[in-house]
């Protein structure tokens, strides 16, 4: 089996190499080790002294530490402006603030890396086939849950719709202020 903090190393520090700007903001917390626990797994990475990372040992002592749920990590995936919304993080905040900077700002230039092993037009070509799978890979998703929700919603009802829950609560607040008003008309001629 692969140990997954130097791979995981390596992949960021190919990104850092690109990007003078994420190496700065790295170098302010030199020497610190952030954990990436996914429950299934670990990551300990140490920031080293020019901006980029290294595996950390088993045992060093996290700065920060995020935590996050393998249920989560599609969404992590599908939406990284708000991949920290799904994470639970201890520790340095300063650390952790410049981790969630750089997971949002860090970017992948897979056509420039591609084009190095095959060429410009192969490159684009696989990235674009890529993005075209992505795209179809989402819509059959979101196809899939669509007609699940038609189905529950009509053949198999067994999901309610929220318009329907609403007028139904609606109905049941109608006929309770109608029970008060007739409880204090009853007790009005209970009275006199």
């Amino acid at each position: 089996m692969i140990p997954l903090s130097p791979t995981f190393a390596l992949f960021v520090n190919h990104l850092l190499a690109q990007e003078s700007w994420a190496r700065g903001k790295l170098q302010k917390h030199s020497g610190q080790v952030a954990c990436i626990d996914v429950q299934l797994f670990s990551l300990k990475l140490k920031v080293t002294a020019d901006g980029m990372l290294e595996a950390a040992a088993e045992d060093a002592t996290a700065a920060v530490t995020i935590r996050l749920k393998p249920a989560d990590l599609p969404l992590i995936a599908q939406n990284r402006e708000r991949a920290f919304s799904y994470v639970k993080v201890d520790g340095d905040a300063d650390f952790a603030n410049t981790i969630s900077h750089l997971s949002q700002n860090l970017r992948w230039e897979a056509e420039e890396d591609l084009s190095k092993l095959f060429g410009d037009v192969a490159a684009v070509r696989m990235v674009t086939g890529a993005k075209s799978l992505l795209e179809t890979v989402r819509q059959t998703h979101q196809n899939i849950q669509e007609n699940l929700a038609e189905y529950f919603l009509e053949e198999n009802p067994m999901l309610v719709r929220p318009a329907a829950v609403d007028a139904f609560g609606s109905e049941v607040n109608k006929l309770r202020d109608d029970v008060e008003r007739l409880m204090k008309r009853i007790a009005k001629l209970e009275r006199s």
